[in-house]
């Protein structure tokens, strides 16, 4: 009896919440009536959150649910449910909050541009290479190309085009000239090779010979990983150091270290993958295992926005949401957010709509109700299975005794 009185005392208590929710409604919220609209204007030096006792501070829907609540003397308050103690917590978990100006977070009408955006692992970036000249002298190397054009050749099979080196190291003119090898050679030995070659089928064969473009520019050019030591890759010309670098100061790092070996080399840097920079949504699942979701930061993300991206609330969660901001203020205090979903959803208010920085964690607290339903069911369902094998047992039992009694008495009473 006394744990049915203390069930329905809490199922009481949470409609009686669920019941001032829906009174507060779209109501104007002032400072003197609104956790919340509190916050705006809270400078309180030492914000503490405590366990939110009824009655105490200023009203607010969010009174004894766990959320960050404001007091009479500007100190934000909230309890919060360590893992694993159930529906009837005997601890309050204390930590200290910020007392940061809340005119100053970003919001949805509010929005800052984030600085700069740093490359960090496991990013990925697009090198396109502009200007590709290697010092001299250059070697040939298969898979370049090399311009040839020959005045002399004959009218019904002209040289004047761009042909690769094969894998060989040789050059195909096609009949009647057959094959030039070239490999390792510089561009004016390429060229003495070449009329050479010809001689033997032209009158004073002479060819103009020109470095069309390397393969080492495929190395170059294209997509690329930054590893786990903070470089990215460039084929042949080794690795170069990117990670806490803007993408200016990449572009300057990486064609200094082409500059080794290439002249003047010019090269465009670009972020495609932004995959260092996110922000996590942590869904409290009632008993049933929270739920964490990564995502990348846009610089243009709200509450609303990360919201959206898990399609909404789940059935398993509350409307008891705050921001976690990483790190500590200047005070050296947490920096938590409360955010108020009745306003933003219903109203169109911006006030708790924040903007979401690198980092931040979007907490969906559980519904305490779901939260009860899933410890009950985990503390009985070890009482069902017990009761369901007696139950199974002696009906098997009766079963028995009853059919050996009708085998003794025969069967059908005779």
């Amino acid at each position: 009896m006394p744990s049915r009185i203390r069930i329905d005392v809490v199922t009481v208590t949470c409609l009686a919440a669920g019941l001032s929710f829906a009174l507060a409604g779209c109501q104007p919220m002032t400072p003197k009536t609104s956790a919340t609209a509190a916050l705006g204007t809270a400078t309180h030096p030492a914000a503490k959150f405590t366990a939110a006792k009824p009655g105490a501070g200023t009203h607010s829907p969010y009174a004894n649910s766990g959320m960050p609540t404001i007091a009479g003397n500007g100190v934000v308050r909230a309890s919060f449910q360590s893992p694993g103690e159930g529906p009837m917590p005997e601890k309050v978990t204390t930590a200290t909050v910020a007392p940061t100006p809340m005119a100053s977070v970003p919001r949805e009408l509010t929005k800052v541009i984030l600085p700069d955006y740093r490359i960090e692992p496991p990013d990925i970036i697009q090198i396109d290479a502009i200007h590709i000249a290697p010092k001299a002298p250059y070697r040939l190397r298969a898979f370049d190309t090399l311009v040839v054009t020959v005045p002399a050749a004959l009218p019904d099979a002209p040289i004047s085009a761009a042909y690769t080196i094969e894998p060989g190291g040789m050059i195909d003119f096609g009949a009647p000239y057959g094959r030039v090898r070239v490999l390792n050679m510089t561009v004016e030995e390429a060229d003495a090779a070449i009329e050479k070659h010809l001689a033997e089928q032209l009158n004073d064969p002479k060819a103009s010979v020109s470095l069309g473009d390397i393969a080492a520019k495929q190395q170059i050019s294209g997509q690329h990983l930054v590893g786990m030591d903070g470089k990215v890759t460039l084929g042949s010309y080794g690795k170069v150091q990117v990670v806490g670098m803007t993408v200016a100061e990449a572009k300057l790092a990486i064609e200094r270290h082409l500059s080794q070996t290439l002249e003047q080399p010019e090269v465009s840097v670009d972020v495609f993958a932004f995959n260092s920079k996110v922000f996590y949504i942590i869904t409290q699942g009632a008993g049933q295992g929270d739920g964490v979701a990564r995502f990348p930061v846009t610089g243009n993300d709200t509450v609303l926005d990360a919201i959206s991206l898990i399609n909404g609330l789940a059935p398993t969660s509350s409307t008891r949401i705050w921001v976690a901001r990483p790190g500590r203020d200047f005070s050296g205090c947490h920096q938590i957010l409360p955010v108020d979903w009745y306003m933003i959803t219903q109203c169109g208010d911006t006030q708790t709509n924040y903007q979401l920085l690198p980092g931040d964690r979007v907490y969906v607290a559980e519904d305490r109700l779901m939260s009860i339903d899933t410890w009950l069911g985990k503390a009985l369902a070890p009482w069902e299975r017990i009761f369901g094998f007696v139950s199974l047992g002696t009906s098997t039992v009766s079963s028995v005794t009853f059919f050996k009694e009708q085998g003794q008495r025969g069967f059908g009473g005779f």
